[in-house]
């Protein structure tokens, strides 16, 4: 019997190529492995725990990702989401890191609530289209500002704000991975962003920059995640403030895992005649859970990574290519002293890429009506601006409404994003 019968895929596949697959999506993923922990460390959570918690909130979804919906596709903590959590949350709003993750542990039971009663799509289709590719490009733009101001590149000025910064050992070690990572993608390396991670960490050694302690060894038992789990603080939830945080993790979460499911399965010619997702509904299940037991561990919302696409394009059709990116995850538990060695400057050639990757979707909005132009372009400047993905997509959606409103477009307004305009003015009206 082929392998394809076995997992519920009807064409033709092997064992060989599902795990040549798995192996590429993992390598083209991995960079997450050293990201995730530097950025939600600067919200001031233990890195050691974000790693554990990183690799096993990611291999938990992708198993059930194979388990329940049979699917190539691998999940881990999002990046958008992970920026948010640390620099908007956090940062930005004073809100302690148990407090935001208590906050994304009640997304997470909220997803699987609107899952069971198979509301998700619903819930998508109420917010605009321009807007949802202007958040998502808004996001991308964020998390390159992210990667360059950690880097040095971006500072401080009091005069104009920001400045081009002093080329140090840092900005320039930050300079190459950005470039290098740039060329392995034209060159459609395998990994690209995982080796040029490895590369520009190695090159930093002689820089200064990359710190190797005493007696280091890069295996290891895993770190615990003591430190982290079930470390949640729900005596700010009940605010207005709270409230509209969830619903951004959930509007967040929500497009990014269906526009990659969509992407995705379309890429590997996995969707039926009417161009709908195989298991739909299991798969969004395993996104709801893996973000549950990502929070109980001590990360930012999980969710599935388009990178999976690296997988598909190498052959994988089915749930043993993401079984297999589930082993490799957990594997790399035992590495955990070499992915914490990679220093900030390495990593921020992904975050600059993975930006640039998320404007993508920018043609696709109406540039020609301002209707639709001002609205996008406010969510993705105002982000930037004011350090903040909430104030971005509050102010983007604001302005969605108002200038619908008062040209006679109303109708194309709906309930919900009347409802959540309401909601926005009395948030900043309260402060």
């Amino acid at each position: 019997m082929k392998l394809g019968k076995l997992v519920g895929y009807t064409g033709q596949t092997s064992v060989r190529t599902e795990l040549v697959a798995g192996l590429t999506t993992f390598l083209t993923m991995s960079y997450i492995l050293a990201v995730n922990p530097d950025i939600l460390s600067q919200a001031g959570m233990s890195k050691e725990a974000v790693f554990t918690a990183t690799a096993l909130s990611a291999a938990v979804g992708t198993f059930l990702m194979a388990v329940l919906a049979k699917l190539p596709i691998a999940l881990a903590p999002a990046m958008g989401v992970n920026a948010f959590f640390a620099f908007t949350l956090v940062q930005g709003m004073g809100l302690p890191w148990q407090a935001a993750l208590a906050a994304v542990f009640i997304e997470g039971i909220i997803f699987i609530l609107i899952t069971l009663f198979n509301v998700r799509e619903a819930i998508v289709k109420t917010i605009p289209l321009s807007l949802r590719y202007a958040i998502s490009a808004g996001i991308g733009m964020f998390i390159s500002f992210i990667g360059l101001k950690n880097a040095g590149i971006i500072v401080p000025n009091q005069t104009t704000y920001v400045m081009l910064g002093e080329f140090n050992p840092i900005s320039i070690l930050a300079i190459v991975s950005i470039m290098l990572s740039g060329i392995l993608m034209k060159l459609k390396v395998k990994g690209a962003l995982f080796y040029s991670i490895l590369l520009c960490t190695l090159i930093g050694i002689p820089l200064g920059v990359t710190q190797i302690p005493d007696n280091f060894v890069p295996v290891s038992m895993p770190h615990s995640l003591e430190p982290t789990f079930m470390q949640f603080d729900f005596a700010h939830l009940l605010s207005i403030d709270m409230a509209i945080v969830v619903f951004v993790l959930i509007f967040m979460d929500l497009f990014d895992t269906l526009g990659t499911l969509i992407g995705v399965t379309a890429k590997g010619g996995l969707m039926d005649k009417d161009g709908n997702i195989p298991n739909m509904k299991q798969a969004l299940m395993a996104d709801a859970v893996a973000t549950t037991a990502g929070a109980m561990f001590g990360t930012s919302t999980v969710g599935a990574f388009v990178e999976s696409a690296a997988g598909i394009s190498e052959g994988g059709r089915t749930g043993l290519t993401a079984i297999t990116v589930a082993i490799l995850f957990i594997a790399s538990l035992f590495f955990a002293p070499f992915f914490l060695l990679i220093p900030s400057a390495a990593t921020t050639g992904a975050l600059f890429i993975v930006g640039v990757l998320m404007i993508g979707n920018v043609h696709k909005i109406d540039l020609e009506d301002i209707a639709d132009a001002l609205p996008a372009f406010v969510t993705m400047l105002m982000m930037v601006l004011t350090y903040s993905i909430a104030d971005g997509i509050i102010l983007g959606m604001l302005s969605y409404v108002v200038i619908r409103v008062f040209t006679g477009r109303y109708k194309e307004i709906s309930a919900t994003m009347y409802i959540l305009a309401i909601l926005f003015v009395l948030k900043l009206a309260l402060g």
